[in-house]
């Protein structure tokens, strides 16, 4: 069974749009910290960017906003990931209030030295593939018109 990572969190009142909702920036910073919180629980940590220059970047995002989210909502954030490979990692992000699934982000994300993209770190590929899940149905979509 893969590990099981969560970040939480609560809606601030300035990032509630002029409909009463948390506006749509917003998700994407909470993912934001999501995956900061997945960087620094795999390895990737302050330490390690300060001490190699490596660091984890998303190149691509797919976001689905399912349901509005209202003020001071409290937010769950489940992250899993997909794929690993030697220098990428694609990633799914799940928000959650009161249990119900409101938004999801799918990302691409790549390990990246000065030199361009890098082979990631032994202990943190092992990491990373400890949050190994099968991909979800909406994983891989394009936008539909």
């Amino acid at each position: 069974m893969a590990d099981v990572l969560d970040y939480r969190d609560r809606v601030r009142d300035d990032w509630i749009d002029y409909n009463g909702h948390l506006s749509e920036p917003f998700y994407v910073m909470v993912f934001g910290f999501a995956t900061t919180n997945l960087m620094d629980h795999v390895g990737l940590d302050e330490a390690y960017r300060a001490e190699t220059g490596c660091s984890l970047y998303t190149v691509e995002a797919h976001v689905r906003y399912l349901r509005e989210v209202g003020p001071g909502a409290d937010l769950h954030v489940t992250t899993f990931v997909t794929s690993v490979a030697a220098r990428k990692a694609v990633l799914c992000h799940e928000l959650r209030v009161g249990g119900e699934l409101v938004a999801t982000e799918e990302l691409t994300a790549i390990h990246v030295a000065d030199e361009g993209a890098a082979p990631f770190p032994d202990h943190v590929a092992d990491k990373l593939r400890r949050l190994l899940q099968p991909a979800p149905e909406y994983a891989g979509r394009a936008i539909r018109s």
